[in-house]
């Protein structure tokens, strides 16, 4: 089980931009709070959980409610430390026994479920996300496996990993969107630590706001039938910036696709049907921003990296293997 935290930072960063989403409006969704000013740590008011002690004391109890054996949370900031104190001392395990996040780490430290749960939670609180919040995301993601999930038939050309993988990861995805770009190469990541167990696919889900989006999907399918679809993918993706019709057919012609050949789709229907059906999909399933994952047809719910979307899938792992139920203690 994963332990090591990103610097501060970086981490900041990837949550910051990553888990925001492009919509149709054009308006991205908020990411999660920035974390606080430098030097006002020590005036935050007490968290649920913290009981609303002197400084000395309110550290002393966050040290004791984060005193998890094997695990180690001393390079979180102060202010995370507190926000993940909180989320030990107020939030239920989900694997089914009744006890807090905190109480199970250490009475049932069996429990790889609380483990990986602590684990989203402690990003979360270094990127700077209230544990109100934190708690609220965590509620979302683990009711979620409850819920109906959405058939999502795939096309194996534009899918990596095993066939027989037991987690699907679907990916709906505009090409001209800035955060889709930001979560390209950490699925690129995923599907290479993972691909035995995790497949993860893509389906093209161009937004009205960005001009390009269509010839950019419609240009991504015409390679999939000449069995160059990641490479075509990439490529778009590493031009985002920079896409325009002429810029898609100079893409194509450097995978061996002539122009005329791609104006031609362009400018036919098969394609652009394609991708309409694609968006049908997308809708059916409730997709409304990019990019939009699913696991399993189950919405994903937490944020863009690499250990969250690992952690979501060994949640999907126990979840199979236990015949749709948490794992015992």
């Amino acid at each position: 089980m994963r332990t090591a935290l990103l610097p501060v930072p970086l981490l900041a960063a990837v949550f910051f931009l990553a888990a925001a989403t492009c919509t149709k409006e054009g308006n991205p969704q908020a990411p999660p709070a920035s974390p606080p000013p430098s030097g006002s740590e020590a005036s935050a008011p007490a968290q649920p959980g913290t009981g609303g002690a002197g400084p000395a004391e309110d550290t002393a109890k966050i040290a004791q409610v984060l005193n998890v054996p094997g695990m180690d949370f001393s390079s979180l900031s102060s202010g995370a430390r507190r926000e993940l104190a909180a989320v030990f001392t107020d939030e239920f395990c989900y694997c089914g026994c009744p006890h807090t996040l905190g109480a199970c780490l250490k009475e049932h430290k069996s429990c790889k479920h609380a483990r990986r749960m602590a684990n989203v939670a402690a990003q979360d609180a270094q990127a700077g996300t209230p544990g109100v919040e934190i708690i609220q995301r965590l509620g979302k993601h683990y009711q979620g496996f409850r819920d109906v999930r959405r058939p999502l038939k795939v096309d194996d050309r534009m899918c990596k990993g095993a066939r027989d993988a037991r987690v699907t990861l679907v990916e709906f995805a505009d090409f001209e969107c800035p955060y889709c770009g930001l979560v390209r190469p950490v699925l690129a990541d995923l599907a290479k630590k993972r691909g035995d167990k995790v497949r993860v696919c893509f389906m093209p889900y161009p937004l009205p706001i960005h001009p390009n989006g269509v010839p950019a999907a419609v240009a991504s399918l015409v390679a999939r039938d000449k069995g160059k679809f990641w490479e075509m993918h990439d490529q778009l993706f590493a031009n985002q910036l920079a896409l325009s019709v002429p810029a898609i057919k100079e893409i194509a012609a450097q995978l061996g696709i002539p122009a005329a050949e791609l104006q031609k789709a362009l400018d036919g229907g098969k394609y652009v049907a394609e991708v309409n059906a694609f968006k049908e999909t997308g809708k059916g399933a409730g997709v409304e921003s990019t990019p939009t994952i699913f696991l399993n047809g189950r919405k994903y719910e937490l944020g863009m990296t690499v250990d969250q979307l690992d952690h979501a899938a060994d949640d999907e792992l126990e979840w199979i293997s236990s015949q749709n139920a948490w794992a015992k203690d």
